[in-house]
């Protein structure tokens, strides 16, 4: 495992997130050891169902980087302003990439802007939207996390796990993606997180606070159906 990878599985066990992840224990592991994982660490994962997923990834990105625009309007000083641009010009420069992995499994962009939203995506974008427009920017950028912070888990302990299937992996780059120290990198989000609870009076509001997270990892559980 390398130095950034085993930071950042230190971090996460630090600050908010790290109390939120322990609480969350039962929903962060169906989601960061899901079966779909599993496979897809194994090489078996139907190409179909990785296609699929790809697909739904796409569309759900555009709504992803909607959330993080929200955390903008959301954000009381510049510097919070900063981080969530930060964090949304990230998204917005991962999206050529997304399309040009997804056109090496012979996807076009054109086929994916026409695609179907599946319902666990629908279920997924509503959630964070309404996590923004209904709570301040702590409740979104809780429910933020657990994307951005999960799949910097998963990947670094895809990449760690001797059981894992490189060389003849088909899904190898996908590995790689996430679990090498480029996303790993996206671990800010953690400190981000913790500026934002900040003055926000997060331990009174922490049973909510939870109760997001936790929806937010069974979402992302759910995500991984989607394209089946």
């Amino acid at each position: 495992m390398s130095t950034a990878s085993q930071t950042l599985l230190t971090r996460m066990g630090k600050g908010l997130f790290g109390r939120l992840r322990r609480d969350a224990a039962t929903e962060w592991s169906a989601y960061t050891n899901h079966d779909f994982l599993r496979a897809l660490a194994a090489g078996t994962l139907p190409e179909e169902t990785f296609c699929n997923y790809l697909i739904q990834d796409y569309l759900y990105l555009i709504q992803f980087t909607r959330a993080y625009a929200l955390a903008v309007y959301k954000s009381r000083t510049l510097e919070e302003m900063r981080r969530m641009a930060e964090s949304l010009a990230a998204i917005l420069r991962e999206m050529p990439l997304h399309v040009a992995f997804c056109n090496a499994w012979g996807i076009s962009e054109a086929d994916m802007q026409v695609a179907p939203e599946s319902l666990e995506l629908l279920a997924y974008s509503g959630f964070l939207l309404d996590c923004g427009n209904q709570g301040d920017v702590l409740d979104l950028t809780v429910a933020l996390s657990a994307c951005v912070v999960g799949y910097a888990d998963i990947g670094a302990r895809l990449i760690a796990d001797p059981a894992t299937e490189i060389d003849n992996n088909p899904y190898r780059a996908w590995i790689e993606t996430y679990g090498g120290d480029d996303y790993i990198n996206v671990a800010q989000a953690l400190d981000t997180l913790d500026l934002v609870a900040q003055g926000r009076g997060s331990d009174a509001r922490y049973p909510t606070l939870l109760q997001t997270f936790r929806t937010a990892a069974r979402l992302e559980a759910l995500f991984w159906e989607a394209g089946s």
